[in-house]
């Protein structure tokens, strides 16, 4: 499927609501994930779930532990969440792992929020 970040990410928030509306805020971040992984591959899409991100330093590959929530047709990452607020260090998360993959687009969605609108922020990397 060929598809952009925009579209992705439209794909992604539309989910989310329909998961937030149907189940509320609350559940682990484990079950978002999951259902979240099950729902985007339902629609063609390719998501892997919690992929190890390497860090290459004087090239050698460290497998040091970073692992992102979902990436979809690598183009998008997907930090979840399921917490009291979210703050700048969780945006600065997704940021290095966007750095790190190259890749453009992040979304950090908290689903610990009385509407999904409040608990979305998107994240560009030289997009």
């Amino acid at each position: 499927m060929q598809v952009t970040e925009n579209e992705i990410s439209a794909i992604v928030v539309d989910v989310c609501y329909k998961m937030h509306v149907k189940l509320g805020p609350g559940l682990l971040e484990s079950v978002y994930e999951a259902i979240l992984f099950y729902e985007l591959a339902k629609k063609g899409l390719f998501v892997e779930r919690q992929k190890i991100l390497p860090v290459i330093w004087d090239e050698i590959k460290l497998d040091i532990g970073f692992r992102a929530d979902l990436i979809i047709e690598n183009k998008l990452i997907l930090e979840i969440k399921s917490i009291e607020k979210i703050t700048e260090v969780h945006a600065k998360q997704v940021m290095t792992y966007l750095k790190i993959t190259n890749i453009k687009l992040g979304l950090l969605i908290n689903f610990n929020v009385p509407l999904i609108k409040f608990g979305i922020t998107r994240i560009a990397n030289n997009l």
